[in-house]
């Protein structure tokens, strides 16, 4: 496991590199893994479960699912900013963006969760080793999900607020920087 996890969360954010071309959407999106991290040990803790391998195994998959929200609402939030003739704020964006994703992230969250069901409470044969996984999995996407559609919204405001700064202060300084061309 400790090798794996990392070369799975290092995959993951490759893959979101890939897809968003952007490290800073990919980081952003990445942030979703210690939500549901926390989420995942803070149900094995309720349920009084070991950290196992089994366990190890469904945080890879949380993992896996829980970026699934993250990229479903930067997608949206990117084709809302690129959709409209006349640009809108970030604010704007989230705005419009959050009610209509509510769903979708809350269902993506709320199916996959209740398919580990059955095998968090299963008493049969083997459910020992199905039993920390499954319990890793809901308690990791529930929170997740809850918090994601905080801090995705959140933390894309901050990074497009800073980008907007940034091209200000570089568009000022190239301003300055001609000036004094054609002045001397």
């Amino acid at each position: 496991l400790s090798i794996v996890i990392p070369i799975a969360l290092v995959l993951i954010l490759l893959l979101l590199f890939f897809a968003f071309k952007s490290v800073v959407y990919s980081l952003v999106v990445f942030s979703t893994v210690p939500l549901s991290l926390i989420g995942g040990i803070i149900a094995l803790w309720i349920r009084g479960l070991p950290f196992s391998i089994s366990a190890g195994v469904g945080f890879i998959a949380l993992f896996g699912v829980a970026v699934l929200n993250g990229i479903l609402m930067i997608n949206h939030f990117n084709d809302l900013r690129k959709r409209n003739k006349y640009p809108m704020s970030t604010d704007k964006i989230i705005y419009k963006g959050c009610p209509h994703l509510l769903r979708p992230v809350v269902l993506t969250g709320l199916v996959a969760s209740l398919g580990f069901v059955p095998m968090a409470v299963a008493q049969s044969a083997g459910a020992e080793v199905q039993r920390p996984l499954a319990t890793v999995v809901i308690g990791g996407l529930i929170v997740s999900t809850i918090l994601t559609l905080i801090v995705i919204p959140v933390f894309y405001r901050l990074v497009n607020a800073n980008a907007l700064l940034w091209k200000r202060r570089h568009n000022g300084n190239m301003v300055k920087n001609l000036s004094k061309v054609l002045l001397t």
